[in-house]
């Protein structure tokens, strides 16, 4: 059938399709607009652990989320595509996170890595395996851009994006990055590992098509970190969550702020949302919880000023959900999460989400 033909026979109000692609839609790649390509991947984890399960978690989780979405009611005619990948990627983060977690008992025991030949080797090829998996993600990346394809990345832990980033600043010659999250990441090759979770934003300053990385609800960050913030002249700026918090508690409101991040950004922008970022209570399971943060609507309100703003999305990354052992609140909460911010890249984009929904009142 034609896409069309599909969307004429899709009841939207029905359970989603158990044997169909993400949120129970119906269309193949080909047919989707958007594709979502999940990076099962946590090899450097220096806390708690899940992430690398976390696009599985959202996967299920996404078959119980509505399709009739407030602000975008049609957007899941366009199409959403959870893109298949290699199985090396899962195995591969399963073998090298086991050789990486002697490495981090070693050095938080104090020792010095340089004095045991066979860890120091360990961490050379880990340090090249995830180099690999950047090319690899970079690549495929590209690949569905060149169809036509506006792609998302889906994490695993944060260092996930950068082949994304990479593949970005093939197409664009000056992008930002709005980056959400309870951590700076700006520790340079933490713990020994160039691709750390917590270098991901150090790695993208590399990157000279990136001019400017805007943070907001930082509230734990290092000595190193500062210290790169102000080598940096500008090129990151720092909203931490204290600094917002005091602001709203002397009656500066939300929507003002808002303005103020999206103003700073350049023309195009990626986003980069750590999970962490939120309250934790959204994501209890997340490996590095930190009191305080923003909520969902909060978030949701961002994305939607910047849609709106004049300025133009290019992609982003939703990265750090872990499931719990026995609960699927993490992937509810990252489920809904993605849906939302495929409408924000989908309606910013120009694409038909249709009319937002209001209800009378009185």
């Amino acid at each position: 059938m034609t896409k069309e033909q599909i969307i004429q026979n899709f009841d939207p109000s029905q359970p989603g399709l158990a044997d169909a692609t993400i949120f129970g839609l119906p269309f193949s790649a080909e047919q989707s607009e958007i594709i979502i390509i999940p990076v099962p991947w946590e090899v450097t984890v220096s806390y708690g652990s899940g992430a690398s399960e976390g696009p599985n978690a959202i996967l299920d989780a996404s078959f119980q989320v509505d399709l009739n979405h407030q602000e975008f009611p049609e957007l899941w005619k366009l199409g959403m595509y959870f893109a298949e990948i290699p199985d090396s990627w899962s195995t591969n983060s399963e073998k090298y996170k086991k050789l990486a977690q002697p490495i981090i008992e070693a050095l938080e025991a104090g020792e010095n890595i340089e004095t045991f030949p066979a860890l120091l080797e360990d961490l050379h090829k880990i340090n090249k395996v995830c180099r690999e998996l950047h090319t690899e993600v970079k690549e495929k990346v590209l690949y569905w851009m060149n169809q036509g394809k506006k792609v998302v990345l889906l994490g695993g832990d944060h260092s996930t994006p950068l082949g994304y980033y990479e593949a970005l600043a093939t197409k664009h010659d000056n992008f930002g990055i709005l980056h959400l999250d309870a951590h700076m990441d700006l520790r340079i090759a933490y713990e020994g590992f160039t691709y750390s979770h917590a270098s991901i934003m150090y790695n993208a300053l590399q990157i000279p098509q990136i001019s400017k990385i805007v943070q907001v609800g930082i509230r734990d960050f290092c000595e190193q970190e500062v210290g790169v913030v102000k080598n940096e002249n500008g090129r990151v700026l720092i909203h931490t969550d204290a600094d917002l918090k005091a602001e709203n508690f002397e009656g500066k409101t939300w929507a003002k702020q808002c303005d103020e991040i999206i103003a700073s950004l350049p023309q195009k922008v990626c986003i980069s949302f750590d999970i962490d970022g939120m309250l934790p209570w959204y994501s209890p399971n997340t490996g590095t919880p930190v009191p305080g943060g923003f909520s969902f609507e909060q978030a949701t309100y961002l994305f939607n000023k910047l849609a709106s703003s004049g300025k133009e999305i290019i992609g982003f990354d939703l990265v750090e959900v872990a499931p719990g052992e026995n609960d699927d609140w993490d992937g509810n909460v990252g489920a809904r999460m993605l849906f939302h911010m495929c409408g924000v890249l989908a309606k910013n984009n120009g694409m038909k989400t249709g009319n937002r929904i209001t209800f009378q009142r009185k």
